[in-house]
């Protein structure tokens, strides 16, 4: 086999699932744009909440959070704040002992956030009733009427998980400008342009809203130390049970402002989306012969290019074919511009300023550092269920000597 007939077979197998990824993102844009979101109906009842917000080594983030979130409209005896403070500073953690909110104070040895909210689920009073759980992240901001609007989309939705619009809070940086964009593109394409052809929208890992005896039961399920949203989207999906969009609803998420953070952010989130490809795979056949729209699409979604890489392909492709054979270059011009008119259909028109396009066209320049945290991610997944499973030979062990 000569030289020409191997660039051909690596051209080919790349551009496929290259020009499939863009063609799906083009479509749900396209989408997006037909969304209308309606007059939203005022709740005939007020529902009891509570509010779980993991925090790890986060300081005077949390602070401003629980403030955040203590000062809403909705009347305060229908919701608890539950802060799971880890690894905190104990002088943060004494300003939020003074604060009318439950502060629990584990100290796991290796801190992931699954543990931190089944840690919560575990030691909330059994007396304790409650209609839905909401999941915010430390450095969430949420306006005055959060609840009230929460508690009307909550009843009008009739399902048991609703995702809340998150948005960045800050665009003091290119990194973080980058960050709030991409954001906005995955609430375009994989919320809002998912709801408008009927199909439920993707989770996020904060902002959302499930109801509480459901996540009660299904949050001692996960067991992977990444991306726990993502997992209770599968299990939602596999239940059949609709995830509903809400794009009046803010959650304003602190964004990322160094490129080494974007680059672990970026990597860990590929991890997460092979992670539930393979997990889910097997129900693929099953969706099929069930008529499981909603979980076929995410597993599609899920066996797609991550957009950073897919982007990256495509920057090294455009750049080197034409030194080598020129023709071949010419198709991945057309899907570079394909991808960047789907990406600028997704954009809000308030993200679209004077270095935008500057800001944008960073995307391909972190690829490289997005693939090594991906093998990152992978090896501290792979060191956690080691772990695991010693202290699991352990325990089976020292059971073994008592007896």
């Amino acid at each position: 086999m000569n030289f020409w007939w191997i660039l051909y077979i690596i051209d080919i197998l790349l551009f496929v699932p290259v020009a499939l990824t863009v063609g799906y993102l083009l479509f749900f844009a396209i989408a997006a744009m037909f969304k209308s979101t309606g007059e939203q109906k005022k709740a005939k009842q007020q529902k009891r909440y509570i509010i779980l917000i993991p925090s790890y080594k986060s300081d005077k983030k949390i602070l401003e959070t629980v403030n955040s979130i203590l000062g809403q409209t909705y009347p305060q005896r229908n919701f608890d704040v539950v802060v799971i403070s880890d690894h905190q500073n104990e002088i943060i953690n004494m300003r939020l002992a003074q604060l009318p909110i439950t502060l629990l104070t584990p100290n796991f040895e290796r801190s992931t956030k699954v543990k931190a909210l089944q840690y919560a689920i575990l030691n909330l009073p059994q007396f304790k009733i409650y209609d839905a759980v909401i999941l915010l992240d430390a450095g969430n901001l949420v306006d005055p009427e959060f609840l009230e609007q929460v508690n009307d989309a909550f009843e009008s939705a009739g399902t048991k998980a609703i995702q809340t619009h998150r948005m960045a809070r800050n665009l003091d940086t290119p990194i973080a400008r980058m960050d709030a964009v991409f954001e906005e593109i995955n609430n375009s394409i994989f919320r809002r342009g998912h709801l408008a052809v009927g199909l439920s929208s993707a989770l996020n890992s904060s902002g959302a809203v499930f109801d509480f005896l459901w996540f009660k039961r299904n949050i001692m399920k996960i067991r992977t130390s990444v991306g726990e949203e993502k997992e209770l989207e599968a299990l939602l999906l596999r239940e059949g049970i609709y995830i509903d969009y809400f794009d009046h609803i803010h959650v304003y998420d602190e964004k990322t402002r160094l490129v080494r953070d974007f680059n672990n952010q970026r990597g860990r989130w590929t991890y997460i989306q092979l992670h539930n490809l393979l997990n889910n795979i097997r129900f693929l056949p099953i969706a099929m012969m069930n008529s499981q729209y909603d979980l076929m699409d995410k597993i599609l979604q899920w066996m797609l290019i991550p957009r950073t890489i897919m982007m990256g392909f495509i920057a090294i492709m455009s750049i080197v074919l034409p030194f080598i054979y020129f023709t071949l270059a010419i198709k991945w011009w057309v899907i570079a511009a394909i991808a960047l008119f789907a990406y600028s259909l997704a954009t809000p028109d308030y993200l679209v300023g004077k270095d935008w396009d500057k800001d944008f066209l960073r995307a391909p320049l972190i690829t490289i550092g997005a693939i090594y945290n991906i093998f990152r991610a992978g090896r501290d997944e792979a060191g956690n269920r080691l772990d695991a499973f010693s202290h699991l030979v352990q325990k089976v062990k020292y059971k073994g000597r008592r007896k």
